[in-house]
């Protein structure tokens, strides 16, 4: 089995910024316990799996494929830097003919069109409210230690918990799904743009995630209630993977 494979960095207009994903084309359908090899062997974050939706589909002409992302360790329900590192793929390696892709996923459909400065993702918009602290208190002393926290909630469609620091940043830590800390983290953005959005009084943000690698994502919140999250690409690698 041969199948073509990149590795592109998101959220950053730079090579070695941002996250990196790996995407794999799938012409054919794959093994079930191929993807989880594969994420296993590549061994970022996560890697994405585009496949054809239809047998006569076809990565050059046509605007809507199915995607799954896959950790090290699991498959999750949904993944922004590396739908973003798909769409680049496919319109800047493959050079897709369409200004907008469609992606049929565990979360539903999301979109990818074509920006002047990048790309733009179509995510949903996730809410979340307060949490107690004293629930988590042990939890969030083991992870940061006695750090003055200012606020503490919780996003029950993504299982995400959001704890607001006084000198506040923007870090993603997910181990339970082999992730110690991800570097730029699209889909905790549809989670913090509905919080700080609240917060702050806007629907027009600029974010940056502050991992060792960092990554700059811009938040334009829509009235439908979605997000649309902005971000650049660099394509790093290809090749083909050989299993």
């Amino acid at each position: 089995m041969k199948l073509p494979i990149f590795i592109a960095d998101a959220f950053t207009a730079r090579a070695f910024r941002g996250n990196p994903a790996a995407v794999c084309l799938l012409e054919n359908e794959l093994d079930e316990d191929m993807h989880q090899k594969i994420a296993r062997e590549m061994n970022l974050s996560e890697t994405a799996f585009i496949r054809k939706l239809h047998p006569t589909d076809n990565f050059i002409q046509s605007s809507c494929f199915g995607l799954r992302w896959f950790t090290p360790a699991s498959e999750v329900p949904l993944c922004g830097h590396a739908t973003l590192a798909s769409a680049a793929v496919l319109f800047h390696k493959i050079k897709n003919m369409n200004s907008t892709l469609s992606f049929v996923t565990l979360s539903g459909e999301l979109k990818a069109r074509r920006a002047e400065d990048g790309i733009i993702l179509d995510l949903p918009l996730y809410p979340a409210h307060p949490q107690n602290f004293h629930e988590v208190e042990d939890l969030i002393k083991t992870a940061i230690g006695n750090t003055l926290v200012q606020d503490v909630c919780y996003s029950s469609d993504t299982r995400k918990l959001l704890v607001r620091l006084s000198d506040t940043y923007n870090r993603y830590f997910a181990p339970w799904v082999g992730v110690a800390e991800d570097p730029v983290t699209g889909s905790a953005h549809a989670v913090l743009s509905s919080y700080w959005s609240q917060q702050l009084g806007k629907k027009e943000m600029h974010a940056f995630q502050c991992s060792r690698r960092g990554g700059e994502l811009g938040i334009s919140l829509r009235p439908d209630g979605r997000v649309d999250i902005r971000g650049g690409a660099a394509v790093v690698l290809e090749g083909t993977l050989t299993a």
